[in-house]
């Protein structure tokens, strides 16, 4: 399968407690909702079932078929969750997006210059930030709401901006 057919879902961290359970940070709207896709891949083409899963507070905390100690989670630290494509929902809203499918995207300003290209989705806590790199080659992060990407075309591949002011102006101040 190829790597645009594969949607990062999660991110196995470190082992919880002594018995094989894992943290994994997930991607998913509902971070419990990892669980429901099926057995999840790596990038290596081993195969992970989730048996067991509950909340903890920024991740989730599972248990993986077949790893039942704290040595064998420890070596999965690190680990991307990867599920096809085609066992994502397509009733998606038009308002949600993949992050795999917003990289690569053009970033169009108002009077009709690019601003960059989508290079990263980042979330620091307070909401998904697009990580834009500029013609110039500096990186720039904006917010992703509705008020400064009101439009999206994912098979262009084009985002139509109405960043904050001065966000894309090169900084003076380096010397």
């Amino acid at each position: 399968m190829s790597d645009e057919n594969l949607i990062l879902l999660g991110i196995v961290g470190a082992p919880h407690g002594v018995r094989g359970e894992v943290r994994i940070k997930t991607f998913t709207g509902d971070p419990l909702a990892i669980a429901g896709y099926g057995p999840l891949a790596d990038g290596r083409g081993r195969s992970f079932e989730i048996t067991d899963i509950r909340p903890a507070k920024e991740v989730v905390v599972a248990r993986l078929k077949g790893v039942t100690t704290r040595e064998a989670a420890e070596a999965l630290n690190g680990t991307e969750l990867f599920v096809a494509r085609d066992k994502l929902s397509a009733d998606a809203d038009e308002d949600e997006f993949l992050q795999a499918d917003l990289i690569g995207c053009s970033v169009i300003g108002p009077d009709g210059a690019v601003l960059g290209t989508v290079t990263a989705v980042e979330n620091y806590g307070a909401g998904d930030l697009l990580d834009i790199e500029t013609p110039d080659g500096r990186s720039v992060l904006m917010p992703f709401t509705k008020a400064f990407t009101p439009r999206i075309d994912i098979a262009a591949k084009r985002i139509e901006a109405e960043p904050p002011l001065g966000l894309f102006e090169p900084d003076d101040d380096k010397r």
